[in-house]
């Protein structure tokens, strides 16, 4: 199969068409969701909670937060280790959740973790009969009745329950049904999960692989593993090159040679389109870090900056807060990465005026 050699231009061009920030916006909430296969789950608001701004950065104004709340209320969409996804790709899992917590040989963590849960097994059920009778229920309700305790750097220490739990969803035991303030609701994955018959492993695996590079657009054969939903994609699609960019590449033959039209988006540090940020770097050519974890005097661009996307280039960074005692979305900074032209300018406050109306706040720029 011939490989395909692309200039940044083209890439960046499909990846932005990937994520449906080209000038052609998605039919409805759930149209995009299934395209993304994804939202991530961040309870952070200092502007919105992050899926709620990445639906907004696709559909626009008239996207209602309440379209997702009722979404994942009817369970046509589910959550599965902090990541939204459309209830019937949890058929992708199944097999996956019947191997906990591996296929084969397995590694040495993979049998440490299977033989902590094995040693709190007196916890695990007494969860589980907990909830066939009085479901649902926040991992408060439950006794630490756990024996081995859960060791940790230190961010999970005496987190046993909450731990043991997330072992239980892997195992496809339990499934998040909802939340309670910032707790998480849980109940048995039977009531939860649709009655699908899982997708033998190795075919799930690719059929995610091809999801994952459809929304993508282009991305890494492979890439260094990281929690949750992986940067790369195997060997579906087709072998790609990016001028400039080291490293083997495939790309998703559908979005080739498609005329592109791009336009101006505000979005979310978690977006998809940044959330890799070593693709991010090589493909966009664009400096950007989450600094909501360093102290104030460090940050270059805000707490909970924005990226800019402009047509096909990421271009500065909006430092913004939404205050809603005060009623208003306090701007604190615009970061221009270079100069923007007037028509730029004009373009991302328009894009602040959206997002200001979209949230019933007025718009404050300092």
């Amino acid at each position: 199969m011939a490989v395909h050699q692309l200039t940044r231009d083209e890439a960046r061009r499909i990846a932005i068409t990937a994520q449906l920030l080209d000038h052609t916006r998605p039919p409805d909430m759930m149209a995009a969701v299934r395209h993304l296969t994804l939202l991530q789950y961040d309870q952070t608001a200092a502007v919105a909670p992050s899926a709620d701004l990445v639906l907004w950065s696709r559909l626009g104004s008239g996207y209602a937060p309440e379209e997702l709340a009722a979404a994942l209320a009817d369970q046509s969409l589910v959550e599965l280790h902090m990541l939204i996804r459309p209830a019937e790709d949890i058929a992708l899992f199944r097999a996956d959740m019947a191997d906990w917590p591996g296929r084969g040989e397995i590694a040495e963590w993979e049998a440490a973790l299977e033989d902590w849960v094995r040693a709190n097994d007196d916890c695990r059920r007494h969860i589980l009969e907990r909830l066939f009778d009085e479901n649902p229920l926040t991992a408060r309700a439950f006794p630490d009745l756990t024996i081995v305790p859960w060791r940790s750097s230190g961010w999970n220490n005496d987190r046993n329950v909450i731990r043991l739990l997330d072992q239980m969803a892997s195992r496809g035991e339990v499934a998040v049904v909802g939340r309670r303030g910032r707790d998480r609701l849980w109940d048995l994955a039977e009531r939860v999960y649709p009655d699908d018959p899982p997708v033998p492993a190795d075919e799930a695996l690719r059929i995610r692989d091809e999801r994952r590079l459809h929304a993508l657009g282009i991305a890494r054969a492979r890439a260094t593993a990281t929690p949750g939903e992986p940067n790369h994609v195997g060997e579906v699609g087709e072998p790609a090159t990016i001028e400039g960019v080291r490293g083997k590449w495939r790309v998703d033959p559908a979005y080739l040679g498609r005329d592109f039209t791009g336009r101006t988006a505000l979005l979310s540090p978690l977006d998809r389109l940044v959330y890799d940020r070593k693709r991010m770097t090589e493909i966009f050519e664009y400096e950007y870090q989450l600094e909501m974890y360093k102290p104030a005097a460090k940050r270059r661009w805000g707490y909970w900056a924005l990226p800019i996307l402009h047509g096909d280039r990421l271009i500065g960074k909006v430092d913004a807060t939404a205050d809603r005692t005060e009623g208003v979305l306090r701007v604190d900074a615009i970061h221009e990465d270079e100069p923007f032209e007037p028509a730029t300018a004009a373009a991302v406050e328009a894009e602040l005026a959206d997002l200001t109306g979209w949230l019933d706040l007025d718009l404050l720029i300092k």
